[in-house]
């Protein structure tokens, strides 16, 4: 085996993304970098190197430990990628993960399943206290 391979190839392997097409387009689309710089699918990785990976709203960082072309299976990851994306990226994600479910805007697309229980239940109530058995108009 070469002492270098592809980016597309290697992020594709290591099970990062899920198609080599989709690794391709994050290259080509300015999504990974190294040392800070984006680079293009073709550009040759070797061990050592370390891998910067945008996914909305964090940066993760993904250190070369073995190289291989092939995809592998998800136990024999750790054999080639050491995770060295810093704690507080992962404090943003947390972050994000809380504030869109609190944030989110009422009346934006469907409702839930809870707000249309609830919705429900308001109306049904609402039918209720309006039926007044007591009127003659019948």
């Amino acid at each position: 085996m070469d002492n270098e391979i592809r980016v597309d190839k290697w992020i594709w392997a290591t099970r990062i993304f899920k198609t080599r097409t989709i690794a391709a387009e994050a290259c080509k689309k300015g999504r990974v970098m190294i040392k800070n710089i984006t680079i293009k699918p073709s550009r040759m990785v070797k061990i050592g190197d370390i891998i910067q990976i945008k996914k909305t709203p964090i940066i993760y960082s993904f250190k070369v430990i073995g190289l291989t072309d092939k995809r592998i299976g998800a136990k024999l990851v750790p054999l080639y990628v050491e995770n060295v994306t810093s704690q507080d990226q992962y404090e943003i994600l947390e972050s994000h993960k809380l504030s869109s479910y609190i944030d989110r805007d009422r009346g934006s697309g469907r409702p839930t399943k809870k707000e249309r229980r609830d919705l429900d239940l308001f109306t049904a109530s609402d039918m209720i206290q309006n039926f007044d058995l007591d009127d003659e108009e019948f």
